[in-house]
């Protein structure tokens, strides 16, 4: 049977050669590589093809012992230019780099700011060019004053007036431009919450001085694209039987009395473009009682609107004699509180604009004016007409 055990019953192994073992042949053959790897390495060190570190330059300021004894300046390098033309500008042109070496031979480099010469690019504020919707709730702190009875507009340092900050973007084309003022928010909490919701962000929003939450009103309605204006108090003819309510300005009270109670009205709220009658029939048929409070209107850079509702009015003159933005509503549209009474008043308002130019609206927040204001202002785009905020239509006496 053999000697080998491992054969199978009744077969013999061949007798031949014996091939050496193959971990064997794979050590040869890894030990052959290393040399391979190992002769290049050492070919490519001895090599002097360019590309070895050259040493740093040395740097002022330090000894042979390399510890620094002074930081050397190093002005930016020139910019270049490329092949294709175009300037690639250093990104370290506009700093001073500072260089040293530290006494364990390390290189430490610091980048500081240049000072400006006048000729490099200017730093805007944004909030001088116009409010980023997104912040359109917040005031700009420099159109504001403080006062015992809150913020007060005032005009900026730099002649910036609120009207112009916060006034409602327009296309600047000269077609029909219509604005359309819901007044009397604040007042009621279901009214207001739904002219908020409900109209269109072109329609301008009048608070009621005497209104409730006010300031919450005024940040829903800003972040909504809502220019807004604050409605002051003034003196009926029927007073006061017919009551505009607390701090009303009146022709029989002192100036100082009427400033106070205008300012406390001013203060309730911020970022609107100007005031807006509440009633006040007696008291803008009265000049003397007038001037002083649309003056004081007027150097806080904001516009005066009167509602139209009294003939005797005499806001007209006394802006002019103040230079006081001011502008005129052409028609009351809810005399008649019916949604298809108000949509004729909103036609005959498209004739007025269509024969002038441009033409304002008002009306208070009652239902019936917000569906007929609503449905009105989706039609109104596809016959050319453009709503605007109200500050776009002001007789504005800085402006030509």
């Amino acid at each position: 049977m053999g000697t080998d055990l491992h054969a199978p019953l009744g077969q013999k192994r061949k007798s031949g050669p014996r091939r050496p073992g193959i971990l064997r042949i794979g050590r040869v053959a890894a030990s052959l590589c290393l040399i391979a790897i190992g002769g290049f390495s050492l070919y490519t060190a001895m090599r002097d093809d360019g590309l070895q570190k050259q040493p740093a330059p040395p740097v002022a300021g330090t000894g042979s012992s390399g510890v620094p004894t002074d930081t050397a300046q190093t002005p930016p390098a020139p910019d270049k230019q490329p092949a294709s033309g175009m300037t690639r500008s250093d990104p370290h042109s506009g700093a001073n780099v500072e260089t040293m070496v530290t006494g364990d031979g390390s290189v430490v480099t610091k980048y500081s700011p240049r000072p400006r010469d006048g000729n490099g690019p200017a730093l805007v504020d944004a909030t001088q060019i116009g409010q980023d919707p997104r912040m359109a709730a917040m005031p700009n702190d420099k159109l504001l004053e403080d006062s015992p009875f809150g913020r007060l507009p005032i005009v900026g340092p730099d002649g910036r007036r609120p009207m112009d900050q916060y006034a409602r973007p327009w296309s600047g084309a000269r077609g029909t431009r219509i604005a359309i003022v819901v007044s009397g928010l604040g007042l009621s909490q279901t009214g207001t919450q739904r002219a908020i919701k409900e109209l269109p962000e072109e329609i301008t929003f009048a608070f009621a001085a005497s209104g409730n939450s006010l300031q919450r009103w005024m940040q829903e309605a800003r972040r909504g694209g809502h220019e807004i204006l604050m409605q002051v108090p003034l003196e009926p003819f029927d007073y006061p039987a017919n009551d505009p309510g607390p701090e009303t300005l009146l022709t029989s009270k002192p100036l100082a009395k009427n400033i106070e109670n205008l300012h406390k009205a001013m203060g309730e709220i911020t970022n609107y473009t100007g005031v807006m009658n509440y009633l006040g029939g007696r008291f803008l048929s009265n000049p003397d009682a007038m001037e002083p409070v649309m003056r004081d209107i007027g150097k806080r850079g904001l516009l005066f609107l009167d509602d139209g509702s009294s003939a005797q009015s005499k806001t007209e003159a006394v802006a002019k004699g103040t230079e006081l933005p001011y502008a005129f509503a052409d028609l009351q549209l809810d005399n008649q509180l019916d949604v298809n009474a108000i949509m004729q008043k909103l036609d005959e308002l498209e004739r007025i604009a269509k024969r002038n130019g441009q033409a304002i609206g008002v009306a208070s927040a009652f239902d019936e004016s917000i569906d007929a204001i609503s449905k009105w202002s989706e039609e109104a785009a596809m016959r050319g007409i453009e709503i605007v905020g109200v500050a776009a239509l002001a007789n504005d006496p800085q402006k030509p």
